[in-house]
């Protein structure tokens, strides 16, 4: 008589068949977000930032900008780029700070330590280098390079939850070469991470030990050598799929096409200029902006039609999409609403000097911006943690592992 385990496949299935049910009936089915409402929430949020100098809102968005990240981000090569963002968004405040420190930081009433001051040409009058340093200036350059690390930041987290390459479905057929361009410079930071992580692995599991400069010979040439060979792949994949190719096209309709995208962009520049000048005439401001905005948009619909390509499943804007893409407008809106209430509250004065304070509208607009990390669905894994097989209860009074048909065989058969 031999023992055989006991293999009961009930349990698992049955687990695992209402595990799927839970998830339609809560419609958190994992899927890969349309990569536009990844971007109007980041902007969003980035226009939120530009509103203000005062760091509590903007920590607080970072806080609800990285939350997002971890909770919606999947394992592809560009969701691991986010840390870099938050690391050039420090090495930004630490430059900033060090601006000061270095080109006069004496301007005001605290002054912290005074550095030997070197003398400068007269033709550099209004320069000083070094000399005393006070805490205004200091803190007013961590407010500004906090600002504009948290826009960088806002917009490293829509490279790391959205894919560069699905852009391409989105952008009209006119702009399909400068988006080729666009996507590609935005993929280049998470290929390059992912490349030196791959080759720290691999230099790991070889044994390799060292630091310093020797290191980072051993990394530096594979990275590049990896980065080569993916922009042999990629050029070679377009060109088989026809990038940088143009129907045959009369050139009176190229020129036609070329002037109205020119002219529409000159409208559009020439109407935004009006609108931040109050001193022109009228007519320069809205009415501009709105003629030049259409002939851009003419221009573009007419240069598209030189482009015949096919789409492969679009993406369609669902309720997610719009939810997370509202969340973005209405933070912006928020923001924006609270610098008009109150103004001195988005802009801490640094002399004298005072805590920064917030507003009900400022912890409103956080509230809507950390709402992704949940509105969203779950983004697609390529390979999902296994779920943990439930243990069968054991027997009383039984301490084998024999199948129950073994024990129970008849006298005669044994």
């Amino acid at each position: 008589m031999t023992d055989r385990a006991v293999v009961d496949s009930g349990p698992p299935a049955r687990v695992s068949a209402w595990s799927g049910v839970r998830s339609v009936r809560a419609g958190r089915l994992p899927r890969s977000l349309h990569p536009g409402a990844w971007w109007c929430w980041a902007l969003g949020l980035a226009t939120a930032a530009s509103h203000t100098t005062n760091p509590l809102p903007l920590a607080m968005i970072v806080a609800a900008a990285a939350l997002v990240v971890v909770r919606r981000r999947g394992d592809a090569p560009w969701a691991l780029a986010f840390r870099m963002y938050l690391v050039l968004g420090a090495v930004i405040v630490a430059m900033r700070v060090l601006f000061r420190l270095v080109f006069g930081g004496g301007q005001g009433d605290h002054v912290l330590l005074h550095l030997p001051e070197i003398p400068l040409p007269a033709w550099a009058a209004g320069i000083r280098l070094f000399g005393p340093v006070a805490a205004e200036q200091l803190l007013g350059g961590f407010y500004d390079g906090l600002r504009l690390a948290t826009m960088l930041i806002c917009l490293g987290a829509a490279n790391a939850l959205a894919n560069p390459k699905r852009l391409l479905k989105a952008v009209p057929g006119a702009l399909y070469a400068v988006s080729t361009a666009v996507v590609v410079a935005l993929s280049v930071a998470p290929q390059l991470v992912e490349s030196v992580l791959r080759v720290r692995r691999a230099r790991r599991l070889r044994g390799a030990a060292g630091h310093g400069l020797r290191a980072l010979r051993g990394i530096a040439v594979p990275v590049l050598a990896d980065a080569l060979d993916r922009s042999l792949a990629l050029a070679a994949a377009m060109d088989s799929r026809g990038y940088g190719r143009t129907a045959a096209v009369p050139a009176g309709q190229r020129a036609l096409t070329g002037a109205l995208v020119l002219a529409g962009l000159v409208g559009v520049c020439v109407g935004t200029y009006g609108l931040l000048d109050a001193t022109v005439p009228g007519y320069l401001g809205l009415p501009m902006l709105v003629a030049g905005l259409a002939t851009a948009v003419a221009g573009m619909l007419l240069a598209g039609r030189q482009v015949r390509r096919s789409r492969y499943r679009p993406d369609r804007w669902r309720l997610a999409e719009l939810a997370v893409a509202g969340c973005g407008l209405a933070t912006a809106a928020v923001m924006t609403m609270a610098g008009t209430v109150d103004p001195e509250r988005l802009y801490p004065p640094v002399s004298p000097l005072t805590w920064p304070e917030l507003t009900p509208l400022v912890v409103l607009a956080v509230l809507v911006a950390v709402a992704p990390a949940w509105l969203a669905p779950p983004a697609p894994t390529a390979n999902p943690a296994p779920r943990p097989l439930p243990v069968p209860p054991a027997a009383s009074g039984r301490t084998d592992h024999t199948s129950p048909r073994d024990t129970a065989q008849p006298e005669a058969h044994r």
